[in-house]
């Protein structure tokens, strides 16, 4: 069978959609080597060194033009030039991140991570919340199979797009092989030296921008008695709509307590978790909630929030708040930081149910999905 997939997000994102998109299909092409897959990218893509090792049923088919203009032709000029222009004839055409072109492939596979724009609008940059309001639902019509990341996304999809709900399924994300708890000193020692961590500290790992919730987590931080003994270390990348956040801790009396370290390499963050007292991820919708899942992987005690997808990930091991209830989270973190026994046995809930999820479950499950599809006859 001859596949499509386009991999455009994880040759141009280190994190999100292309994080997922490299793990997935990382986790295919171990699984499978008998179909023929071809890589759709756009000319500018730049990360593509390990696609370049994926066996030899795996081959990168990049485009002529910049992914601004092959956005520009096919969303929002909306020509109907086809997909196969590049990739060559397929069976099945996958897109990872929310969009289709447009194909000739007998089936249109498509994954919808979140509808984040339509739950929580007032965190959507309004250029990129109006282009989603059309892209989106015009590829979920088109889709024969539509991925959602969590039982919460499909049932977002079914009822704000009216998806029918035999072509909606769940497909859960995993975790890679190095989010495990990280013993050794040195390696220890060494994540501590980089990011200049001398206190213990709260983590959040995840791109800066309002869906994270990040400007009441640093007001919830500021509520607690020991502030000036530990730090909140805030771990990720400027995404958008961020310059409230970076103002809370001078707002909230705690400049000298809070640190944001920037993106952090995939390598450094088992290192990390390891190190942090508690892991919060108060965020205000999340399509699955990686970061929560691989902090439970790293062995660490985790505060989330009990919306979207986020009680489907932590299940019974991590303790779940009102996302905007500051003095509930406050609440939360202080518990951890009170009560080391019960700690320590959230941190072992949160090692099993992190088993639960695997890349390789993942793409077994979509590898199935694809082998439900009628291969065409050769021309």
């Amino acid at each position: 069978m001859r596949i499509a997939i386009d991999y455009t997000s994880a040759a141009r994102q280190r994190a999100g959609i292309g994080r997922y998109t490299r793990s997935l299909i990382h986790a295919l092409a171990q699984a499978d080597s008998t179909n023929q897959y071809a890589l759709y990218v756009p000319r500018d893509a730049r990360e593509l060194d390990d696609a370049r090792a994926f066996s030899k049923n795996f081959r990168i088919a990049r485009a002529p033009l910049s992914e601004r203009l092959m956005v520009a032709l096919w969303q929002r000029a909306q020509l109907p030039l086809p997909v196969e222009l590049v990739t060559g004839g397929c069976d099945i055409f996958y897109s990872p991140d929310f969009v289709l072109p447009p194909t000739r492939a007998r089936k249109k596979f498509l994954t919808v991570h979140d509808l984040s724009f339509k739950r929580v609008p007032e965190t959507a940059v309004p250029n990129l919340k109006w282009y989603l309001e059309g892209a989106v639902p015009r590829a979920v019509a088109r889709a024969d199979l539509i991925l959602a990341d969590s039982n919460a996304t499909r049932n977002d999809l079914i009822e704000l797009f009216h998806a029918p709900a035999p072509r909606v399924q769940t497909l859960y994300s995993g975790y890679d092989a190095r989010f495990q708890p990280i013993r050794e000193e040195r390696e220890l020692e060494r994540v501590r030296t980089t990011y200049e961590l001398h206190k213990p500290f709260i983590l959040h790992v995840g791109t800066i921008e309002p869906r994270k919730n990040l400007a009441r987590l640093i007001q919830a931080f500021g509520q607690l008695p020991q502030r000036r003994e530990i730090e909140l270390v805030i771990a990720g990348g400027r995404g958008w709509m961020y310059d409230e956040i970076y103002a809370a801790p001078e707002k909230f009396g705690v400049s000298a307590s809070v640190h944001f370290i920037g993106f952090i390499p995939d390598a450094d963050l088992p290192a990390l978790y390891s190190l942090a007292e508690l892991v919060a991820y108060p965020s205000l919708y999340e399509g699955f909630g990686l970061p929560v899942l691989e902090a439970m992987a790293c062995g660490a005690a985790v505060v989330t929030a009990n919306n979207s997808s986020l009680p489907e990930v932590a299940g019974d091991a991590a303790l779940l708040i009102d996302a905007r209830d500051v003095d509930a989270l406050a609440w939360a973190m202080q518990r951890f930081l009170d009560d080391t026994t019960w700690r320590r046995i959230m941190q072992q809930k949160g090692l099993a149910q992190a088993k639960k999820f695997s890349w390789q479950k993942s793409a077994e499950q979509l590898r199935a999905a694809f082998a439900g599809t009628t291969p065409s006859k050769p021309t």
